[in-house]
């Protein structure tokens, strides 16, 4: 599932570390495209350091060094009609399913954010750490690697040219478990890599969450301490946590709905603030188990309370993504409802690309109601209720090209 790599986490961070702020880049991808001022780049050539495709063709790679970029594509063909979809580092969807007549020959742009591991040292004799502490699926994965990367899918690819530039816009960080993270392989799927494609390109998705993680894990991993290292005034953060928190089989970060779990939101909640950045909660999406009289059956009602009571205690904002997921599911009804689920819907808890994609949608709906996100949302979007969602059958997205047949961790 992973990429074979030559070099340590730290030697590629050393390397990312290593290179001065980079320029605007400018690359050609059609061999019939010239471009005076721009790198023509043929199929063969492999990542080389400094930019190429992977071993797998699907995926074109630049190095740069950690922040956010600006991409700017043309898609098209003069003899062809093109189909191009477009997902960066891990599958975060960026372009869907753009079409181009023969002939036709359209420009879009979109933002990515680029991290390492690594951490500054602290100070001699002082806890923490150099960085984040990593799961093995984690290592050499095009999340935390020295490298930009794009996946060209779509039934007939037709990305002309690439363009990269650094670009200092707001970031919106996402922490938060399994149901959040950039998945790295079908068929699950997280909301979290489907919500740059609903975003407009004035600000930075990046994803911080990971499979199995809870609010105390998320800090002894250094996770927490990543997200705060970047942040500046200006940024948001997205909170969501309790699918795991809630495990008392877990003893180590089990946390209590009704006092640790929210203690640890509200120290969330500070540190954040204290950097300038706007904080806001979410409420974990509910598990697929039905009642008898067909109605999904609450999980994570205790700690579903208690987002809602720290988020009207801070004044935090709180998107209730528990009680819009049960509307989905209950609106597929108990038939239809494992079509928006992973591993052909044995697995009850994590998403495929179309509940995904369905959460993701509400989750922008929901921040376009908010006044302090509603301008980082898309204006083209038409109006949508999680409780009369698109049907599964009709759904269409690119699949990427790695596959797992692992379940995500926390299941």
């Amino acid at each position: 599932m992973r990429r074979l790599i030559a070099v340590t986490v730290l030697g590629m961070a050393n390397i990312a570390a290593a290179q001065p702020p980079s320029p605007v880049r400018h690359f050609v991808l059609a061999a019939n495209v010239r471009e005076a001022d721009a790198v023509a780049v043929a199929r063969d050539h492999r990542f080389d350091h400094n930019y190429g495709y992977e071993a797998d063709p699907h995926f074109f790679s630049v190095a740069v060094s950690p922040g956010n970029y600006e991409v700017t594509v043309t898609l098209g063909d003069p003899k062809r009609a093109t189909d191009t979809t477009i997902k960066a580092e891990n599958r975060r969807l960026m372009l869907d399913a753009i079409r181009t007549r023969p002939g036709q020959i359209v420009t879009r742009r979109f933002l990515v954010n680029v991290r390492d591991p690594q951490l500054t040292a602290p100070p001699a004799n002082a806890p923490g750490g150099s960085a984040v502490r990593l799961k093995p699926r984690e290592v050499g994965s095009f999340n935390w690697d020295d490298r930009l990367t794009l996946e060209i899918l779509g039934t007939a690819p037709g990305l002309r040219t690439v363009s990269i530039a650094p670009v200092e816009v707001p970031t919106l960080f996402l922490l938060g478990d399994s149901t959040v993270t950039d998945q790295p392989a079908e068929p699950a799927a997280s909301w979290g890599q489907m919500l740059p494609v609903f975003l407009a390109p004035t600000v930075a998705v990046a994803n911080h969450a990971e499979s199995g993680e809870t609010l105390k894990s998320f800090l002894t991993e250094l996770r927490l301490d990543k997200v705060l290292a970047s942040a500046k005034p200006g940024d948001i953060a997205m909170i969501q946590f309790g699918h795991n928190d809630q495990k008392v089989q877990w003893p180590q970060t089990y946390a209590d709905a009704a006092t640790t779990y929210r203690d640890y939101l509200r120290t969330y909640i500070a540190e954040l603030r204290r950097r300038g950045v706007t904080p806001i909660l979410i409420t974990s999406p509910e598990r697929r188990q039905w009642t008898a009289d067909g109605h999904i059956r609450p999980t994570l009602g205790d700690y579903h309370a208690a987002v809602r009571a720290v988020g009207a205690e801070e004044h935090v904002p709180v998107i209730d993504l528990n009680a819009d997921s049960i509307l989905f599911y209950e609106a597929l009804g108990k038939d239809h409802a494992p079509l928006a689920f992973n591993d052909n819907g044995r697995d009850v808890t994590h998403h495929d690309n179309y509940g995904a994609w369905v959460l993701a949608r509400d989750i922008a709906e929901r921040m376009r109601a908010l006044p302090s996100l509603a301008r980082f949302v898309r204006s083209d979007l038409s109006p949508f209720d999680p409780g009369q969602p698109p049907a599964p059958e009709n759904f269409r997205l690119a699949a990427s090209t790695m596959h797992s047949s692992e379940r995500p961790a926390g299941n």
